[in-house]
């Protein structure tokens, strides 16, 4: 979804005390009728969910509180967020990650048993087709989770992919965990909060980690990763229990986990410096480009094999002609498609995403600008409804993240 979520969110809330939820389901071109529903729709909607339609879901913006007092809360306490539209899959056989390694940038081999990173699925341009958190569960399992939006093209990506493999003899296969829903647990007492559902000790799951166990007596794939910044899991669960989990966490939390919306996991996620896929990355921006360097495996700098290799590895070595980088700017917000201009007011790139700030009460925004102009603390110039602001380009993340890694 173009412009972000953290502005719809404020224009919804607007909107939401002039109009009733079927003028703005028109307004958002889909009606409630087109739209899926995960299994907690309807305890969203008794908890004060405003549902709004997201990638062909009717999801939550936000809650009761505000974008800004949810966004604070994640940060301070916790958030339980529905990610259920996103989806999750296996892949198995003994040429599992082979397979998966001739699509995507990772060092999927190299990986320990129950381990995931984040990676990019690449076209032959070495465009990000989407990105996704990949585990290798064992040395013939891996889990993975795609973008809602991109659900459709991923899955037909790796099915066209899959046959061909397979055509050549290839042992791989591949399971859609339709039966299963996804919640997101994020910040700081989300371990404190799970680990009163559940037996395994939670000090010895670290950022990355992967398991399959019991929790809130249902069988959960359990990732210690999230979309915030902060520490938290995200947690797969068989969907008729995913209700009770839900309940569950926000009881023994004693109100202070709240359920949060898709307007604060953006302003959550760009706080982050974190990527929106069809914001921040698409088809023709390749993984340097989007400052995901790191994401390439040392194994895979070497040897290619991956879609696009040629592409990604020659700008490693040359460097990119644009880059992603953060802002901080004055004035109003800036927005997806905001022109950046140098002092001297030529354009250098265009910002991708942007809003204000709930934790550091100031904007923030991302985009990418031309080679050169990239370092910390290049001023620049952002264009918002025609008038330029004075902006610096910042590193980020904007907010200092808080993965729970070995000390």
């Amino acid at each position: 979804m173009r412009g972000g979520l953290w502005q719809l969110g404020q224009s919804i809330t607007r909107r939401l005390a002039q109009t009733d939820k079927k003028t703005i389901a028109r307004r958002c071109f889909a009606s409630e009728a087109d739209l899926k529903k995960t299994v907690l729709y309807d305890f969203h909607v008794a908890n004060g969910g405003k549902m709004v339609p997201f990638a062909g879901w009717s999801m939550p913006i936000q809650y009761k509180d505000s974008i800004m007092e949810s966004t604070i809360n994640c940060r301070e306490n916790g958030s339980l967020f529905d990610v259920s539209h996103m989806c999750g899959l296996s892949l198995k056989g003994k040429d599992s990650i082979p397979f998966l390694e001739k699509l995507v940038i990772a060092d999927v081999a190299g990986l320990a048993d129950g381990t995931g990173t984040l990676t990019v699925f690449t076209n032959e341009k070495g465009g990000a087709i989407d990105d996704s958190v990949v585990t290798k569960v064992t040395n013939d399992h891996v889990y993975l989770v795609v973008n809602a939006g991109c659900r459709d093209k991923d899955l037909a990506h790796i099915e066209e992919h899959m046959k061909s493999f397979k055509s050549k003899g290839g042992d791989v296969s591949w399971h859609i965990h339709d039966e299963r829903s996804l919640l997101a647990l994020q910040g700081p007492l989300a371990a404190p909060v799970l680990q009163h559902l559940m037996k395994e000790d939670l000090s010895k799951i670290y950022f990355g980690d992967f398991r399959i166990l019991d929790i809130n007596g249902s069988t959960c794939f359990l990732t210690r990763t999230g979309y915030t910044g902060e520490d938290g899991f995200e947690i797969s669960v068989p969907s008729e229990n995913a209700v009770d989990l839900a309940k569950a966490i926000l009881e023994k939390s004693e109100g202070k986990v709240r359920l949060t919306g898709l307007g604060a996991r953006d302003s959550l996620r760009l706080e982050a410096g974190l990527c929106l896929y069809g914001n921040d990355m698409e088809q023709h921006i390749t993984p340097i480009e989007a400052g995901l360097t790191w994401a390439v495996g040392k194994r895979r700098r070497a040897e290619g094999g991956f879609l696009g290799a040629d592409v990604i590895l020659k700008q490693i070595a040359d460097g990119p002609s644009i880059r992603r980088v953060g802002f901080i700017s004055s004035g109003p917000p800036a927005r997806s498609h905001s022109e950046i201009q140098n002092e001297k007011g030529a354009n250098i790139g265009e910002i991708t995403s942007g809003g204000f700030s709930p934790c550091l009460k100031k904007n923030i925004a991302m985009g990418y600008v031309k080679s050169g102009s990239h370092k910390n603390g290049t001023k620049v110039k952002i264009v918002v409804r025609g008038k330029s602001y004075d902006g610096v380009v910042t590193k980020m993340p904007f907010v200092p993240t808080k993965y729970y890694k070995p000390s």
